[in-house]
Parts: C-alpha cells; sequence; structure tokens
C-alpha cells in the first residue's frame, strides 16, 4: 500500500509514542506476570497504528480523463446538491453546489475535478465546525480554487476543515495548467469538499450517493459555455 508524503511524519511520531507507550505497559504489567492483558493492549495498539496509517494510503486509480465530465475530487458521500450564490469569485451568480463528506475512513487524498487553467487560489483561516454543519462552508478553515477548462467553463472547488481535520494542504498556483484526476491536496482526517458548476450542469449524482475519487462522474458540463451565451430571443429565433 502507498503512503501519501502528507502522512510521514505523523505516522512516524506516533509510532514511536504508540511504542513507549506499549515499552511503558510490558514493565508495568510484566512484574505482575498480566501476559494476557500484555497481549491484548499490544495488539490494541498495534491496530490503532495501523488505523492511522490508513488514513494517508494513496490507492492506485485510472485516471479518466473527459473534459465534459466533473468528476468526484474525493472519496465519499454526497450531502448537498443545491442552487447557491457564490460572493467569493462569482459575484453572488448563481451556481450548482455538489458536497461531498469525507468520514474518518475515507482516502484524504483530493484530486482535480476537472482539467484546465487554475484561474484562482485562496486560503480562508477560520473554525472547526462539524463538517456538514450549514455555515462550514463559509465559516470554516478551507481554502477555494477555480480551475477554466479548455472549453471556458469555470469550475469552483473548496477543501473545508472540519472538527476534527485541523490541516488542509493544496498543492495548486495560480498560472498553472492541471490534469484532470491528478492530485491537488489533501485534508488529513477527513472532512468536505464543495464543488460549484454552472447551474445548467446536469447532476449525474444524488444525495446519500456514495463517490470514488477520479472514477465518478458527478455532473456532465458538455456545452454548458455555449448554452450560457444565448439569450432567450436567440433561443426562440431558433425554434
Amino acid at each position: 500500500m502507498k503512503i501519501s508524503r502528507e502522512g510521514f511524519k505523523i505516522i512516524t511520531v506516533s509510532g514511536v509514542v504508540l511504542l513507549a507507550i506499549w515499552f511503558l505497559i510490558f514493565y508495568m504489567l510484566k512484574a505482575n506476570d498480566l501476559t494476557w492483558l500484555i497481549i491484548t493492549l499490544s495488539a490494541l495498539l498495534l491496530v490503532f497504528w495501523f488505523f492511522i496509517i490508513s488514513f494517508f494510503r494513496d490507492p492506485r486509480r485510472v485516471r479518466i480523463h473527459d473534459s465534459d465530465l466533473v468528476f468526484s475530487p474525493c472519496d465519499g458521500r454526497v450531502v448537498v446538491t443545491e442552487i447557491v450564490k457564490d460572493d467569493e469569485y462569482f459575484d453572488g451568480e448563481e451556481k450548482m453546489q455538489v458536497s461531498i463528506f469525507m468520514s474518518v475512513t475515507n482516502v484524504h487524498i483530493n484530486w482535480s475535478p476537472v482539467g484546465g487553467l487554475v484561474k484562482y487560489f485562496k486560503y480562508h483561516p477560520g473554525r472547526f465546525l462539524v463538517a456538514w454543519h450549514p455555515k462550514s462552508s463559509t465559516d470554516n478553515e478551507r481554502t477555494t480554487t477555480v480551475v477554466e477548462t479548455k472549453e471556458g467553463v469555470e469550475v469552483l472547488f473548496r477543501q473545508i476543515a472540519g472538527a476534527v481535520a485541523r490541516r488542509i494542504v493544496s498543492y495548486v498556483k495560480v498560472g498553472e495548467q492541471v490534469e484532470q484526476n491528478s492530485v491537488f491536496g489533501f485534508i488529513k482526517f477527513g472532512s468536505r469538499i464543495d464543488i460549484l458548476l454552472p447551474k445548467n450542469a446536469k447532476l449525474l449524482v444524488e444525495i446519500g450517493d456514495k463517490v470514488v475519487g477520479t472514477q465518478t462522474p458527478i455532473a456532465r458540463i458538455g456545452g454548458v459555455a455555449e448554452e450560457s451565451l444565448e439569450t432567450p430571443e436567440e433561443e426562440n429565433l431558433e425554434q
């Protein structure tokens, strides 16, 4: 199993701490001849350490490239699909929001849902409300990234910290090109990602659906750039 670079320090430190705890338990209980308890506690410490390691697993995934589709940027479950107004980048324009919640058992690597040019990036310090709280998108610590596809469609996605996640990592920079389904960041110990799409994007998921990062298409945006340029008068003339 490949491990993400974000986990090396935590895995090492936690391993040293748990080993120290094991030595302490061993010498305290050995004198009382509590071998069965030593074995039990040793097994629990080992399981806990492997649980920490599992947070930082980096699975091998087939990278799919389809500019008409927006893929899930993380493993998790869809918790929001609604129309919202975004004031940070889109000046109050209505967008389709899809939010995906990552539990502590999910892979915590984040992948770019679309490919294109990074137009915007900003880190926001904030609170650590539970990730499903309605205000977590605006009040919690988060990063905002906007990527413009080659068709001219801008897709915004936010990494949002939660009550457990206290460390957000993003690797992208404004002005660089990113490939669809390439790694763009990491949220330690789970949280949530919001994706803001054009209002007329065709959703391919519903609330409650489980999604797999880089593998599950969550929306179709092919043609929305052209459709958004048409006025009602032009549409009537075409009819």
